[in-house]
C-alpha cells in the first residue's frame, strides 16, 4: 500500500517549487509576464512603488468533494520573470549579502543554505549590524561557499547547485551567466531540473547585465527588490513594516539637513597598495541607497570614474574630498583604521583634507539588504552631519557596529528586532 501511495501521488510542495518557474516563464531570462515596471524606469532608492506582486490564483477550482485545491502564488522579478509557487521555499541558495540580509529581515535567515563567498567573512559583516538587535542573528554554520574561484575570477561549480538541491536559487541569473564556464542553457538547466531562480544584482549600480540579458532586464530600487522577494516568502506585511522603517528614518534625515552651501564634498572609494578606487556616490542603483539620500556633493563628480578608473595620492589630493567613505569598512577584510594610519604617515596622502581634519571613515557594504541600509544610513548621516545628527563614535575593525547612545539613534532598534521576529 505504501508504493501504492507512493505512485499514485500528485507533485510534491518541493516538485511545484522546483518547476514552477519553468512552467509560467517562457525561459529563465525571459522578460516578466506581468506586475513589473517596464523598461528604463526611474525609481531611485529613495523612492517606493505601490502594489503587490504576489497572485493568490483566485481561479482555482475546487475537487469533487467540495473542497477549494491550493491554487499556490506568484512573485515576479526580472530577469527571472514570473515565477510560480505552491509554498514557502524552506532550502534557499544565496550568493550575496543582499539576499541574505532579506532572508533575515523577512525571518527566513534559516533558509538560506549557501553564500558566494566564505560564510565567516559575510556572517561577521551581518553579525556587526545585528548585534543590536535583540533576537536577531544569521546562523552560518554548515553553509556552501558558492564561488571557489581564485586569483579575482569567479567559478561556480553546477554540480555543487544540485548538491544543495535548492528549493529556490535566490540570486541573479544574468550574474550566473557572467560566470566562467556558465552559459544560458546552463543556467536553464538548474532551474529546470533544480529549482527557479529569483534574483537582480544590477540594480546595484545599474550597470549593464551580460549581452542576452538586456533586452529585457529590469532596474530596481532597494524597497522595490525587498518587496518583490517578500512576495516569495509571502511575508508582504513583514517587509512594509520594516520599509517603513525606513521612510521614517529618511524623513528625520532629510527634515534636519543643513543648506546645500553648507554640506562637505563626499568621495566613495577604496584603498589598496598606495591606489584608490573610486566610486560615484551621486549616481543610480542601490550601492549608493545609505549615501545619496543625505545630498553632500560628489567629490567625484567632475571626473569620468569607471570600474577601470584609480587614483594616485597626487591625483586624488587635486579632488581633496572633505569627506572620504572607505567602502566595506565594518567588519570586513579591510581595516580601515590601519588605513588611516598609513595616509597620516604619507608626505602627500597626509595633506588630503579628509584625513588632515580626520574625516576618513570607515563606511557601508553597497551590496546591502534593508537591515543593513538602516545602520549604513543612520552611520553615513553621522559621519557626514555631526553637528545635526550626532557624533560618529569612531570604529575599531573586526567590532560590532558601534554603540550609539539612546537619544542618538536615528531608528529604534526594538522596533526592528520586533518585526523581524514577528512581534510587532
Amino acid at each position: 500500500m505504501a508504493d501504492e501511495r507512493s505512485q499514485r501521488r500528485g507533485p510534491t510542495r518541493r516538485d511545484y517549487v522546483k518547476y514552477g518557474g519553468a512552467v509560467v516563464g517562457a525561459g529563465v531570462l525571459a522578460g516578466c509576464t506581468g506586475g513589473s515596471e517596464g523598461p528604463g524606469s526611474n525609481a531611485t532608492d529613495d523612492e517606493t512603488t505601490g502594489g503587490s506582486n504576489a497572485t493568490d490564483g483566485s481561479d482555482a477550482t475546487g475537487d469533487s468533494n467540495g473542497s477549494t485545491a491550493d491554487p499556490g502564488y506568484t512573485a515576479t522579478m526580472a530577469p527571472a520573470g514570473e515565477v510560480a509557487f505552491d509554498a514557502v521555499p524552506e532550502d534557499v541558495m544565496v550568493y550575496s549579502l543582499l539576499y541574505a540580509d532579506l532572508a533575515v529581515a523577512l525571518g527566513h535567515g534559516d533558509a538560506v543554505n549557501s553564500l558566494g563567498f566564505d560564510a565567516d567573512a559575510g556572517g561577521n559583516t551581518l553579525d556587526a549590524y545585528y548585534a543590536d538587535l535583540e533576537g536577531v542573528s544569521f546562523d552560518r554554520d554548515g553553509l556552501a561557499q558558492l564561488n571557489t574561484g581564485s586569483g579575482g575570477g569567479i567559478s561556480v561549480d553546477r554540480e555543487l547547485l544540485y548538491e544543495l538541491d535548492s528549493d529556490l536559487h535566490l540570486a541573479d541569473p544574468c550574474l550566473f551567466v557572467s560566470f566562467d564556464g556558465w552559459t544560458e542553457d546552463d543556467v536553464a538547466e538548474i532551474r529546470d531540473n533544480v529549482g527557479p531562480w529569483f534574483g537582480n544584482i544590477y540594480s546595484r549600480r545599474r550597470s549593464q547585465p551580460p549581452e542576452p540579458c538586456r533586452d529585457r532586464y529590469e532596474y530596481y530600487a532597494l524597497p522595490d527588490v525587498g518587496e518583490r522577494v517578500a512576495a516569495v516568502f509571502r511575508e508582504e506585511e513583514r517587509f512594509a513594516a520594516l520599509d517603513a522603517v525606513r521612510e521614517d528614518l529618511l524623513e528625520t534625515v532629510r527634515s534636519d539637513l543643513p543648506p546645500a552651501e553648507d554640506r562637505p564634498t563626499v568621495a566613495t572609494l577604496i584603498y589598496m597598495d598606495g591606489t584608490y578606487y573610486p566610486s560615484r556616490t551621486d549616481g543610480p542603483g542601490f550601492a549608493n541607497a545609505h549615501v545619496r539620500p543625505l545630498g553632500a556633493p560628489d567629490a567625484f563628480a567632475g571626473d569620468e570614474v569607471t570600474y577601470e578608473t584609480t587614483y594616485d595620492h597626487e591625483a586624488l589630493l587635486e579632488v581633496d574630498p572633505d569627506v572620504i567613505l572607505h567602502q566595506f569598512g565594518i567588519a570586513s577584510y579591510y581595516n580601515v583604521g590601519a588605513v588611516r594610519e598609513e595616509l597620516a604617515d604619507h608626505p602627500v596622502a597626509s595633506e588630503l583634507s579628509a584625513v588632515a581634519n580626520d574625516r576618513f571613515y570607515p563606511s557601508g557594504n553597497p551590496v546591502q539588504g534593508p537591515i543593513m541600509n538602516l545602520f549604513q544610513l543612520e552611520m553615513t548621516a553621522k559621519q557626514l552631519y555631526p553637528e545635526r545628527f550626532g557624533e560618529w563614535p569612531g570604529y575599531d575593525h573586526g567590532d560590532a557596529y558601534p554603540a550609539i547612545p539612546d537619544g542618538e539613534r536615528l531608528f529604534d532598534r526594538q522596533r526592528v528586532a520586533d518585526i523581524i521576529n514577528g512581534d510587532a
